[in-house]
């Protein structure tokens, strides 16, 4: 999942504004690497809950970039977080795995209160046995 990342700041690295005086000469760059790895580890992590990263990124990097490059930056971050998200439907466990290091767990919690250790189905998070935990959600969602 790096590989997003990683291709977000190689593209808007030329237009990061230089730093301010005094601040370490590549504070810029690693502030927009960070909020980059950051929002492509939680989309890897957590994208149930994670419902606009786009924005998230460009929140967080807007500041680093001139007034005339934003439309850019806004441009490139929408592309490769869109292609981030598309490979997530295709490789869910893959892309889990390479960010965290171990395999996905089930999001529900057993009656002893500790976490599900199966493994869970990639359209929702929940393994077999609490696929009704994910019914319920729709159904809330919908309500809302």
């Amino acid at each position: 999942m790096y590989q997003f990342s990683r291709a977000i700041y190689r593209k808007l690295a030329p237009q990061i504004l230089a730093p301010p005086i005094g601040a370490p000469e590549f504070s810029n760059h690693a502030a927009v690497l960070k909020a980059c790895e950051d929002v492509v580890t939680r989309l890897a992590v957590d994208h149930h809950y994670f419902a606009r990263p786009e924005r998230t990124l460009f929140c967080q990097v807007r500041t680093y970039f001139p007034m005339s490059a934003q439309a850019h930056v806004l441009y490139v971050i929408s592309r490769y977080m869109g292609c981030a998200q598309q490979f997530l439907i295709e490789y869910p466990l893959e892309a889990y795995t390479a960010v965290s290091g171990a395999p996905p767990q089930c999001r529900a919690t057993t009656r002893k209160g500790s976490a599900c250790q199966r493994t869970p189905l990639p359209r929702n998070g929940y393994c077999p046995s609490h696929q009704h935990l994910a019914d319920t959600e729709d159904r809330e969602l919908a309500a809302a």
